[in-house]
């Protein structure tokens, strides 16, 4: 048995599928420090998944065939996903910034298929940046805490009284 033939894994490349692992861990990592719901496991399904979409779609493409729009039915898909970790409770949306994080890895899993590794691990870290820095921000300034954040954690505390009584 040829055992360099079982790594063999046409058309995907195994950089690829590390790359897609390591966007998905440093976003997911970030997410799941902070408790919330897109942590590390599903950041890098993410990222692998979206990858593996592009790369099938683009080695089955023959002239009729328009592998462009594997992406836009992977955004369409994506859009579903996000909208199940949003949820509307006495009139407060939760989960937008966590939807928008899945839609943004899925870019990211787009850019690893189409060959931009480096690019995609750096924009993950754009991402990360963004998500942890507007988070000091808002610790830093308190006028930023006005408006639907300040609404959230009021809607926090009353959630928290809701199960224990």
């Amino acid at each position: 048995m040829d055992w360099q033939q079982l790594l063999v894994i046409e058309p995907f490349t195994w950089p690829a599928i590390g790359a897609a692992l390591l966007c998905g861990t440093l976003v997911g990592f970030e997410r799941q420090m902070r408790g919330k719901p897109v942590g590390i496991r599903t950041s890098s399904l993410i990222t692998l998944g979206t990858y593996l979409f592009i790369v099938g779609a683009s080695s089955v493409m023959t002239e009729a065939t328009d592998p462009s729009r594997i992406i836009g039915q992977v955004i369409t898909g994506i859009g579903f996903l996000g909208a199940g970790v949003m949820l509307a409770r006495d009139g407060v949306v939760v989960g937008v910034t966590s939807a928008a994080t899945i839609w943004a890895l899925a870019s990211i899993g787009v850019a690893i298929g189409l060959g931009h590794l480096e690019t995609a691990i750096k924009l993950s870290f754009v991402v990360v940046g963004v998500l942890f820095g507007v988070d000091l921000m808002e610790d830093y300034f308190q006028s930023m805490t006005r408006g639907v954040h300040k609404k959230y954690k009021g809607w926090k505390t009353s959630f928290r009284r809701d199960k224990q009584g």
